[in-house]
């Protein structure tokens, strides 16, 4: 009878103890994210078409000053246009964890980065554990296929299938296959 009494003691207070367990949700900001950024890019100013910046010329007549001289040479000039950055951000999805959007940065039809622009999961610590982890392998993954069709991450379903449909997104407004 001791013992069973001694068993209900310890049974009430475990209890009590998980009941009165309380957490605080930790905050994900995109800075806690590696890899991801929210700065954009600007394409350069060179305008195809524009007259090529002035270049300096030297003189043969005179006998060089004394001193170092540089000489310059003009750049060649090409007749195809240059290539500019452009920046894209597809729709917000939500992929049930949370709503994120993807960025994708293209020059030509290249991708040359994918970073996330928004991400907010509510403060569920297992989805942002799990997506600390896996958007990296994400990003990777899309500038390797060049495109939206990635293999996505092990434990990660939602998270992947939510950035491949942000990232065709932002491919689509960018017109890359």
């Amino acid at each position: 009878m001791r013992r069973a009494m001694i068993v209900m003691a310890a049974t009430v207070a475990g209890l009590v103890g998980v009941l009165t367990f309380r957490t605080t949700p930790a905050r994900l900001t995109l800075g806690a994210l590696p890899g991801a950024s929210v700065t954009r890019t600007t394409p350069p100013a060179a305008v195809a078409g524009a007259p090529p910046p002035p270049s300096s010329t030297t003189t043969t007549g005179a006998p060089p000053a004394p001193g170092p001289t540089t000489t310059t040479t003009p750049a060649p000039t090409t007749t195809a246009a240059p290539t500019t950055s452009r920046t894209a951000t597809g729709a917000s999805v939500n992929y049930n964890w949370g709503v994120m959007s993807v960025s994708a940065t293209v020059t030509g039809t290249r991708i040359t980065k994918v970073f996330i622009a928004s991400l907010d999961d509510g403060g569920n610590s297992r989805s942002q554990s799990i997506d600390q982890q896996s958007i990296p392998i994400l990003e990777q993954q899309a500038l390797q296929a060049q495109s939206a069709n990635i293999q996505g991450v092990s434990g990660a379903s939602y998270t992947s299938a939510g950035f491949a449909q942000s990232l065709q997104s932002a491919l689509g407004k960018l017109n890359v296959k």
